[in-house]
């Protein structure tokens, strides 16, 4: 599946990129799509990765499983590609990882943040993951809210069933309770009567993971009943600025999340690297940390590095040198790969939404994975 070459110079080295261009999440593929683009022309504008210039081979995984999965097959069976990112949904990484991983054994890069646990040899994990979001923002919410009861209305698959796990293991360490626990169909969108119940529960605070296309009628019906007017606390780990973007400015005041990059983050990489990003690509589709922008940028980048320091594109050769592969620089501050757990340790913030724009109310600096050591038996390219 790969070159084993180590010398420089010859064929240029192809990418593969999965992007949710199409369907409910097209503004967050757009976005990723765009990133995916800069990052390869800069790459190849320094030189390329082993003096060989790259190829990006960019497929629309239309927020379709099944879709995905089918561009993954592409890549590596006929593409031959040396390397796989993509993937929102944590079932989409599911979908993606049969044909690239378990049938073409294929190094495959997942950029979201979710709810932690993929542990291959063949996958490394680029987002944040729950010890990184859920540990440090609900005691910090219970502390500086008083906040003690939480109810849960989620999307019926994996990443929130795993992620609402965390949250009651943590809410229960810290004195408080469930409340109420949902979960609905992915295109659910009618939710008066969960609100209703939110409402007679006496919840102190929604931690929403109902996804697209639902979260947007959901907060509308959250927010006309007077949840938040009333003191309500609203967190939702994933809103970033294009989720923003969904719904009036309102229906969201407020809310408070926690990730790995915000559009306010201070440092003068991030903000050099937002201004090149919005002047090449103006628009809808911003820079962003929940919609993967930040996860896909830092991959990119630790591939790239992983791959110099290899010499070779040997796949063996690149996954060891990306098991402890570190950026200086990138979106929110340096990240390194915690050794052993192909997941990174990097800078987090906790943010509030305020008149249609995240705030950083919480520096929380570089915090670790926390997940298991990935067993990595003898690989064969």
């Amino acid at each position: 599946m790969t070159d084993s070459t180590g010398v420089t110079g010859g064929e240029p080295i192809k990418v593969g990129v999965i992007a949710d261009q199409t369907g409910p999440l097209s503004f967050v593929g757009l976005a990723n799509a765009n990133v995916a683009r800069m990052v390869i022309d800069e790459l190849n504008a320094a030189g390329g990765v082993l003096g060989r210039q790259l190829v990006l081979i960019l497929e629309d995984g239309a927020t379709d499983d099944a879709v995905a999965a089918a561009k993954g097959a592409k890549l590596v069976g006929r593409d031959r590609v040396d390397v796989v990112f993509g993937g929102i949904y944590s079932s989409t990484r599911q979908a993606i990882k049969g044909p690239v991983v378990d049938e073409g054994k294929t190094l495959y890069i997942y950029p979201e943040q979710y709810e932690g646990q993929e542990s291959d040899p063949l996958i490394f994990c680029t987002g944040p993951v729950p010890a990184q979001q859920v540990d440090p923002l609900i005691p910090w919410l219970m502390r500086e809210t008083g906040a003690k009861t939480f109810y849960l209305p989620s999307a019926d698959y994996i990443w929130p069933h795993v992620l609402n796990g965390r949250v009651k293991e943590v809410v229960a360490a810290n004195g408080g309770s469930i409340a109420g626990e949902e979960y609905f169909p992915l295109d659910h969108t009618d939710y008066r009567e969960t609100v209703e119940r939110i409402t007679a529960s006496g919840a102190d605070v929604v931690f929403n993971t109902i996804v697209p296309p639902g979260v947007t009628p959901f907060f509308e019906e959250l927010y006309d009943s007077g949840f938040t007017q009333r003191g309500g606390q609203l967190v939702c780990t994933y809103f970033d600025e294009n989720f923003l973007n969904m719904v009036p400015a309102a229906h969201v005041e407020g809310l408070y999340g926690c990730l790995d990059y915000y559009q306010a983050v201070p440092d003068p990489f991030s903000r050099t690297l937002l201004e090149r990003y919005d002047a090449r690509y103006p628009g809808d589709a911003k820079f962003t940390g929940g919609s993967a922008c930040s996860g896909l940028y830092r991959g990119l980048q630790l591939w790239a590095a992983a791959v110099t320091e290899a010499g070779t594109l040997m796949q063996e050769d690149v996954i060891a040198a990306l098991d402890h592969a570190r950026i200086g620089e990138g979106p929110g501050g340096p990240a390194a790969m915690f050794p052993g757990q192909h997941h990174l340790r990097m800078n987090m913030y906790i943010a509030q939404a305020r008149s249609g724009r995240f705030e950083i109310v919480e520096s929380l600096g570089a915090i670790d994975p926390q997940e298991g050591l990935v067993e990595v038996p003898a690989l064969v390219g």
